[in-house]
């Protein structure tokens, strides 16, 4: 027997619930099929440790992106703490640091002049006022109809213009030209480049001065955030943004049903608003079951669409026929990097005695991301080798947020660090180097760590239940098998511009609003849509629009 609905989600991570909820409030028949026991995809919180009472944001660890819209429309209660300090970067091989304080500006100018980099410190402040200019003005468009390149830029162009700021020059630093190579003329030392780069490569395999700016695009989400670009911890770790989604998309009366494999997807010919497309599916008894939906919302990879597709035969599509013009990425896919969950007795030294560890590990701790250091790792990896030393960024959640550790935890001073380390990308493992890629990764980030540390971090590892240290290691490979994200990319592919080229058509629901996979009723709601990436929801908000505008 086949079921109908008037929209299935496939997938339920925090995008499948967003748009769940926002199609059920608005009285659709919604059914989320997830094929993990536990819904919330990489937006999860656990207890990664046997035995240890720590909740850590498994995957993805801050929010920036989520719009304050969908919070409101949803009805979600949802804490993001702010951190005080923006940033600490130790010296390589010093015992100095770059410390931004985001409540101190003359502090933060010491700082700068204590690393022989005075001069950066004016040109941080008009460089992060170019960046607030931008977000101002396109943060607030990524849950409308997506704007031309040309309306974008006209917008920010006037904005800035009116704070002072010379908007046709900053639309061309930033967008128009390399972004690292905005950043090497703005700056003058080492350190301070690197800093301002690294949100070039959260998730991107990119050199310094990467024509084909991938890094532009990267480095443009992760300012606009908010309006101002700021990155905040979830109280109660990644699971708590997701638990109350789920919450929003149950009370809204959506189906939720979890340990669903999704077999194949049958796109049909007919237009979007028919009950034309079949998405076959096994329920955690192991019985097969079809649906037939009037819209399929895919919240997952245009990879995983493109092998559905050809399951379920598409209706005589191919993946070749998925419209790349919508911003789909099939193929390539990369992620290029290595993450590390940690759990320690307390925070390490610093060599910096001075510096309170507390306000080091309180915002985003670089290590070994000085410009050079980032371009010498870019090459070892395109060489095929894993860097000499790893480049890597460093968040402790428990400073900000100490209710995901337990009472006795807490008491104890223990602290949770989650390693975000860069070029790595997935060309270095295969599946039968994996589990020695991992041990060797684990190794080289702890190694990168300890470099600018006064004491080895294993040394301070909490043990679990069973004697074991409390590290856990994920690689592309494993984000790959857990999560089915294509080579390990968290974007699902190679992100786009927030906005349509002038001349690309926006002729339908699902074009105006960058959801498109050139299928009729088939829509992109996750990372791998246009303004997808990162936990915002915004990919699920948008499929949701284009869904009910084409009612």
């Amino acid at each position: 027997m086949t079921e109908h609905r008037d929209v299935v989600i496939i997938g339920g991570g925090h995008n499948g619930l967003t748009a769940a909820a926002y199609l059920a409030k608005a009285g659709l028949d919604v059914q989320v099929l997830e094929r993990l026991d536990v819904l919330g995809g990489a937006a999860i919180s656990a207890e990664a440790f046997a035995g240890v009472d720590a909740r850590l944001s498994r995957y993805s660890y801050l929010v920036s992106l989520l719009p304050q819209r969908i919070i409101d429309d949803l009805g979600l209660e949802i804490a993001l703490a702010p951190r005080r300090y923006s940033s600490y970067t130790p010296v390589p091989g010093g015992s100095g640091g770059l410390l931004v304080d985001n409540h101190d500006l003359a502090a933060t100018a010491q700082s700068f002049a204590a690393i022989g980099a005075a001069s950066d410190a004016e040109a941080w402040q008009r460089f992060y006022a170019g960046t607030e200019a931008l977000a101002r003005v396109l943060f607030p468009t990524v849950t409308d109809p997506l704007l031309t390149r040309s309306e974008a830029r006209a917008a920010v162009v006037a904005a800035a213009e009116a704070a002072g700021i010379d908007g046709a020059a900053l639309w061309d630093a930033l967008i128009e030209q390399p972004v690292g190579r905005t950043i090497a003329d703005t700056f003058q030392n080492d350190l301070v480049r690197g800093v301002v780069y690294t949100d070039a490569l959260i998730g991107t395999f990119a050199s310094n001065d990467d024509e084909s700016l991938l890094a532009n695009r990267c480095f443009l989400y992760h300012v606009i955030g908010g309006g101002t670009g700021d990155w905040n911890v979830p109280v109660g770790g990644m699971g708590a943004v997701s638990g109350e989604l789920e919450r929003a998309a149950r009370l809204a009366g959506a189906t939720l049903t979890t340990g669903a494999e999704v077999l194949a997807l049958t796109a049909g010919a007919g237009r979007a608003g028919d009950a034309d497309r079949i998405v076959r599916w096994r329920d955690d008894a192991g019985v097969e079951r079809a649906t037939r939906a009037e819209h399929v919302l895919v919240n997952c990879s245009p990879h995983e669409l493109a092998r559905l597709l050809a399951a379920g035969d598409a209706g005589g599509a191919s993946a070749a026929d998925i419209d790349e013009s919508a911003g789909l990425a099939v193929p390539p896919a990369e992620g290029a990097q290595v993450k590390v969950n940690l759990l320690l007795k307390r925070l390490p030294r610093l060599r910096d005695e001075s510096l309170d560890p507390a306000a080091a590990f309180g915002g985003t701790f670089h290590i070994n991301e000085t410009f050079s250091q980032l371009q010498r790792a870019y090459d070892e990896a395109a060489a095929g080798e894993v860097p000499s030393m790893v480049p890597a960024e460093i968040y402790c959640h428990s400073l900000t947020d100490p209710t995901i550790l337990g009472p006795e935890l807490r008491a104890s001073g223990a602290q949770t660090l989650t390693v975000f380390a860069l070029h790595v990308p997935d060309r270095l493992l295969t599946e039968a180097t994996n589990d020695a890629m991992r041990e060797r990764l684990q190794r080289a980030v702890l190694d990168s760590l300890d470099s600018v540390l006064a004491e080895p971090v294993e040394s301070l590892l909490v043990t679990d239940a069973n004697g074991q240290p409390c590290v856990e290691t994920k690689t592309t490979r494993d984000l790959e098998h857990g999560l089915r994200l294509p080579g390990g990319s968290i974007f699902h592919g190679d992100l786009a511009w927030p906005w349509a080229e002038d001349d690309e058509p926006l002729d339908t629901p699902a074009r105006r609003w960058g959801v498109d996979t050139g299928l009729p009723g088939v829509l992109l709601c996750g990372s791998g849509a246009r303004r997808g990436g990162a936990v915002s929801g915004i990919a699920g908000h948008n499929a949701a629009m284009a869904v009910l505008e084409s009612r």
